[in-house]
Formats: structure tokens, C-alpha cells, sequence
């Protein structure tokens, strides 16, 4: 899980110069901007069909490998909920471009090869168990080496615990059920739905707060701060 082993760049004995962040932070921001916002539709719509209530005919899935065919209501849902999952992918990408950055001019800062080799920036997210700790300990260590000496902000745990809520509740991040049983559940039981996606859309707004803050960290550290024409 940790050091050994051979990775790309960012994990070779040499470390490369660190490089301004701003440009890609600005992007990562601007992705999770749209994830909040696709989500707020997403709830938007859980309320709607909550309101509407099941049509007389029944749910969706009639059994035996039957189905009705669905109401306007629900076909807008799936294609709100096709959109919001693409979102969520461009929003992972442009985060994931920040965290490679940024962990870069971590290690550069500090000289010392990063806690979590290079496959746990992708497989910390993914792996079960250990993905209700990596994502925050390689930001954690970012912060630690961009910021010696400084406490941890606040935002990064309130990132990490919303992220979890929204990931094991089940029906935010990851919906265990398909997008026909989700509209199902909007039907019996909003609560829980509206509870997730509450989760979801405060995990995006403090993650971006988490990139604008380790951000502002390595500009301080970069003086771009103080550079005239400094860009990023």
C-alpha cells in the first residue's frame, strides 16, 4: 500500500520542480460546481415523483420480466440521473488532474516520496475498506507538505465524513439499485434519497473549499501569490 515499488513521475527518486496549480484548480472547482448542481436536479426530481406518487398502474417493474411503460416524469428522471452520471465522471477526472498536481509539488516541497505510491490515487477510491481512509490521508499528507506547521483545516473532514455519507448511504454516490428501482424508492421512501443527496451535493461545495485551500497552500508556497503576472 505504501512506498516501494516503481510508479510514474511523480514517484521517481528525483522529484520534478513544482508547478503552478491555479489553472487546473480552477477547472476542479468548476467540476464540482456542475456535480452540485446536477445533484440539486437530482433531488429536484426525487421530490417531484415523491409528490407525484406511483401511478395507478404500479411500479416500473411489474415482475416476471415485465415492465409498464414509464411515465414523462420518469423518463425526465433518467435523463437527469444519464446526466448527472457523466458530471460525476468529468467531475472525477478534473479532481483527480488537481490531486496529481498537487501531490506532485507535495513531494517536490518536501523531498520525501509520497506515503501511498501512484496506484492508490486511483485505486484508494475504489478498493473496499481502504477506501474509507486513502483519499483523505493523500490529502492530508498534500496539506502536510504544502503547509508545514499549520493545522489541518476543518473543511478536509468535513469533506471526507460528507463524502462517506454520500457513498455508503446507499443511494447517492454509488446506488446499489438501478436507475428503475431509485425512482422506486422516490416513490416509498424520499427520506432517505433526500438524505443522500444532501450528502452529495455538501461533499462537492467543501471539496471544492478542500482544492481552494491546499491550492492557496502551494501559491504561498510557489509566491504566486506575490509574482506580478504570476499564472497558473
Amino acid at each position: 500500500m505504501k512506498q516501494g515499488g516503481q510508479g510514474p513521475v511523480s514517484d521517481r527518486t528525483t522529484p520534478p520542480p513544482p508547478r503552478p496549480v491555479r489553472g487546473t484548480a480552477r477547472f476542479a472547482v468548476a467540476a464540482l460546481a456542475l456535480a452540485a448542481v446536477a445533484w440539486v436536479a437530482r433531488a429536484v426530481w426525487h421530490i417531484r415523483l415523491a409528490v407525484a406518487g406511483m401511478p395507478a398502474s404500479g411500479p416500473l417493474d411489474q415482475g416476471d420480466g415485465r415492465h409498464r411503460p414509464p411515465t414523462a416524469l420518469e423518463d425526465g428522471y433518467h435523463i437527469v440521473s444519464s446526466l448527472g452520471d457523466a458530471v460525476t465522471v468529468l467531475c472525477a477526472a478534473m479532481f483527480l488532474n488537481w490531486l496529481w498536481r498537487v501531490r506532485d509539488n507535495a513531494r517536490a516541497f518536501s523531498g520525501e516520496r509520497p506515503r501511498y505510491i501512484w496506484p492508490w490515487m486511483y485505486l484508494g477510491w475504489i478498493v473496499p475498506v481502504m477506501n474509507l481512509w486513502v483519499p483523505r490521508g493523500i490529502v492530508v499528507d498534500i496539506h502536510r507538505a504544502s503547509a508545514p506547521g499549520e493545522r489541518l483545516p476543518s473543511v478536509v473532514n468535513w469533506w471526507w465524513g460528507l463524502w462517506l455519507a454520500g457513498m455508503l448511504g446507499g443511494a447517492g454516490l454509488i446506488y446499489a439499485d438501478d436507475t428503475d428501482d431509485v425512482i422506486g424508492r422516490a416513490y416509498s421512501d424520499v427520506g432517505l434519497l433526500l438524505a443522500a443527496d444532501a450528502a452529495v451535493i455538501g461533499a462537492a461545495v467543501t471539496c471544492a473549499l478542500v482544492v481552494r485551500t491546499v491550492t492557496k497552500a502551494q501559491q504561498n508556497r510557489l509566491g504566486e501569490d506575490v509574482r506580478p503576472g504570476g499564472r497558473a
